[in-house]
């Protein structure tokens, strides 16, 4: 009988899924100190993003034989060695797209009306500074007639793309490896449209862009950084919805301070689960807490594909 530890979890739909197919799921979390003990029980462990699973832990667990991501990335594990020592590899690129994509656009329209600060002080201030507070947040702008650039163009950065040209942007893409342009959007009544975005270099992103929105794996250094910042348009904004570290804090500080920039939205952090203050109080950054994927529909969808591919590994 196959033992699958699910150590962050996983939707009921692919639970029973795995149940169903005769798999026994264990979904009790286990601390990352105690797993290369207790992993020792289980045949599988499937994780999102809090679990690590590391070359040390590898080694500790001979008997491991699958490891499943729910999500898109793969940087809590050590792809390469898991796969040199015959233990599969799976993750669910597709199923989180649309959820991370309508938060990249949370995130905007928060950050063009004010709505960060405008929650944290209307409670406050609102029954005795209504006024102050209506004359200090009416200099909004519109997202439509804007230019969004799109730093990554994978599963993710095309859901993007499309609720962009959507609302009336412009989109710039850029991507490191080749990709096809085109988009399909959905009409009224099922019609389907194929729309072309413009492919940009990422200099040209960051000088010719209106909002910056980042969809790329986790690199070495910072994307985004005070050099990156200094190209940009005054008053663009920039969101991270992707990976902790593409965007280097201190840099994006100082450019919000001195009004270089005029909004960041942000749902992860260099420091996660504990993001600095400064970051958490700042006025002009819409925050969440790496929710990215946390709806309803995206995680059924992951639960449902994830146990879709650990069915098929074992039945081979």
């Amino acid at each position: 009988m196959i033992k699958i530890l699910a150590n962050d979890g996983i939707d009921p739909a692919g639970k029973q899924l795995l149940e169903e197919a005769g798999f026994i799921i264990d979904t009790n979390n286990i601390p990352q100190d105690e797993l290369p003990v207790k992993l020792q029980n289980y045949d599988a462990i499937t994780v999102r993003s809090a679990t690590k699973v590391r070359k040390a832990l590898i080694d500790a667990c001979p008997n491991l034989k699958l490891i499943g991501r729910g999500g898109v990335g793969v940087d809590n594990i050590d792809v390469d060695y898991a796969k040199e020592k015959g233990v599969g590899v799976y993750n669910t690129p597709a199923s989180s797209s649309l959820s991370v994509a309508e938060l990249v656009f949370g995130h905007l329209f928060t950050g063009v009306r004010f709505l960060q600060d405008s929650n944290r002080k209307m409670p406050v201030e609102g029954a005795t500074k209504f006024n102050d507070l209506k004359k200090a947040y009416a200099k909004g702008i519109e997202l439509g007639g804007k230019t969004l650039g799109i730093v990554g163009f994978g599963r993710i950065g095309r859901e993007v793309a499309k609720m962009a040209i959507g609302i009336g942007m412009d989109v710039l893409a850029f991507d490191v490896y080749p990709f096809n342009p085109e988009v399909e959007l959905t009409l009224g009544g099922g019609t389907k449209v194929k729309v072309s975005v413009t492919t940009a270099t990422l200099d040209e992103i960051l000088t010719k862009a209106d909002f910056i929105t980042l969809h790329t794996p986790f690199v070495d250094k910072p994307l985004i950084g005070t050099a990156e910042f200094e190209k940009m348009k005054k008053g663009a904004a920039v969101v991270n919805c992707s990976r902790g570290g593409l965007i280097d804090e201190d840099a994006l500080l100082e450019a919000l301070n001195s009004g270089k920039i005029a909004f960041a939205g942000l749902d992860v952090y260099t420091n996660e689960p504990t993001p600095r203050q400064d970051i958490l109080s700042h006025p002009k950054i819409s925050l969440t807490p790496h929710i990215g994927a946390a709806t309803n529909e995206a995680q059924e969808r992951i639960g449902i594909e994830l146990a879709s591919l650990i069915i098929q590994h074992f039945k081979k």
